[in-house]
């Protein structure tokens, strides 16, 4: 008698499904040092309808894939209505996709998710990518040795080949890059940055406190909806999704290193860094309570790594040097901070010109996260 497989979808108000879902990667990734958890609040905000913005206009459903009354596999199926009218697609999206290494288990996964998907009329699937702009997307599919940054997927070496095997095929790459502060930066960068900000009159304003930050939220959430600029893959933020994603910043943020171009009172770039907590993170399991606070605090002031997950100006100043403020504004935040190390994370393939750009700085580009796609 073979043991059965049971494909099942989670009440998410039940708090032992949301158990299992939640406990999975930390039993596969025991044994893997790379693996940062995510933060216990963030990862458990994804499974709250009640809570997470995404669920007030979109749905999504989670799968469990059960042996033996053991987890064994899980995947979450979106259905992102905002993405789709502003994208004029009717596409579903794969996220938080972990599965030991069979091919049975992932594929009885993703067809239990196919169904789902056709049944709301939706014609394609891709992924893997999130609820929120903040998810990281892909799959990483080199540079499995290093530790990913904060909020950036990792998984084991064989994920790829489950979901090809699920008929999924490349969509996009984007790419991570290293940058040290050893590395000699062009001094030309800052001349160009000061010339552009005199010629434009722009400005870039910086914080000390969290007030201050959190004072031009919604004018950042502005900016980032208008830095999409009719490009496609992209979706607005309402304005309770940016909302949130600020409270989850602020877990971890450093207001010095968060950067804004103004053009007198408009917010026209951004650029988003903030100190690297992996370590801690890793240490507390992703736990921030009772005493987990201490010890990511203590993190934020000794941690030499800088993430700079965000980088972006409106499309009128990006031909006339507004991303020469930006890459000036990157390396005074090293510099400022004391930092020897920065993780510049998931930059397009496609993005031929800041690639280019990145490397004439030293940036080493050292992992690739890929998207996938498939027809329903």
């Amino acid at each position: 008698m073979t043991d059965r497989l049971d494909i099942m979808e989670i009440d998410t108000d039940s708090r032992y499904w949301r158990q299992q879902f939640l406990s999975l990667p930390f039993r596969l990734y025991r044994h893997v040092p790379q693996w940062v958890p995510p933060l216990a609040p963030d990862a458990a905000l994804m499974l709250n309808r009640e809570r997470h913005p995404f669920f007030r206009h979109s749905d999504a459903i989670f799968l469990l894939a059960r042996r033996n009354d053991e987890t064994i596999g899980r995947l979450a199926v979106l259905d992102n209505a905002n993405y789709n009218a502003y994208n004029h697609e009717r596409s579903a999206f794969f996220y938080l996709f972990e599965c030991i290494d069979e091919r049975a288990v992932a594929l009885a996964l993703f067809e239990h998710g196919f169904a789902w998907a056709r049944r709301r009329g939706l014609e394609q699937m891709k992924g893997p990518r999130g609820l929120s702009a903040l998810d990281g997307i892909g799959l990483l599919v080199e540079g499995f040795e290093h530790r990913p940054a904060l909020g950036i997927p990792y998984n084991p070496a064989y994920y790829p080949a489950l979901v090809e095997a699920a008929g999924f095929e490349r969509l996009d790459d984007s790419l991570s890059g290293y940058l040290s502060t050893a590395t000699k930066f062009p001094e030309k960068i800052h001349q160009v940055s000061e010339l552009v900000q005199k010629r434009r009159g722009l400005r870039v304003v910086r914080f000390q406190t969290r007030r201050e930050l959190l004072q031009l939220v919604p004018q950042l959430g502005d900016l980032y909806n208008n830095a999409l600029g009719g490009t496609s893959g992209g979706v607005p933020l309402t304005a309770d999704e940016v909302q949130a994603i600020a409270n989850q910043i602020l877990h971890y943020a450093d207001p010095r290193l968060v950067k804004v171009v103004m053009k007198e009172d408009e917010a026209v770039g951004f650029l988003l860094a903030y100190p690297d907590v992996s370590a801690a993170v890793q240490r507390t399991g992703g736990h921030l309570w009772p005493v987990g606070w201490i010890d990511l605090l203590r993190e934020l002031k000794r941690s030499k790594w800088v993430n700079i997950n965000g980088a972006g100006i409106v499309a009128k100043y990006r031909g006339l040097g507004g991303m020469a403020i930006l890459f000036s504004e990157m390396q005074k935040s090293l510099v400022e901070g004391g930092f020897e190390h920065a993780d510049l994370v998931q930059i397009s393939v496609s993005n031929d010109n800041m690639q280019r750009e990145l490397r004439d700085l030293g940036v080493d580009f050292y992992k690739m996260h890929r998207q996938y796609a498939r027809s329903l």
